[in-house]
């Protein structure tokens, strides 16, 4: 798992019932449209993201395009979450045991 997806996934699941604009990922995220909106177009070809456009209001916002967490993505982002934490956790844990038949 890339580092930019890991922020994105974590981002989705700060609300996986919310839907996010480009833009509010963007700033949760800290990355560039290079490189989300590629990533958001990989998720939804996945199945793991749907998106749907929001006509302008009134007050003249421009349309939106925003993204949502499928049920399948929630559960697919808590698992390789959850995964990585604990990859992460080993690494850590293995760089502090004492090497097997070492003085310690």
């Amino acid at each position: 798992m890339t580092a930019s997806l890991e922020r994105v996934l974590r981002a989705f699941l700060e609300d996986p019932t919310a839907s996010r604009y480009g833009y509010d990922l963007m700033k949760a995220t800290g990355l560039q449209s290079g490189t989300l909106y590629p990533l958001l177009a990989r998720l939804k070809d996945d199945g793991l993201v749907d998106s749907r456009w929001e006509p302008p209001d009134e007050s003249g916002q421009r349309p939106r395009v925003y993204y949502q967490l499928t049920p399948e993505g929630v559960s697919r982002a808590r698992l390789e979450l959850a995964q990585l934490s604990l990859n992460r956790g080993d690494a850590r844990a293995g760089a502090t045991r004492p090497v097997p038949g070492s003085a310690g």
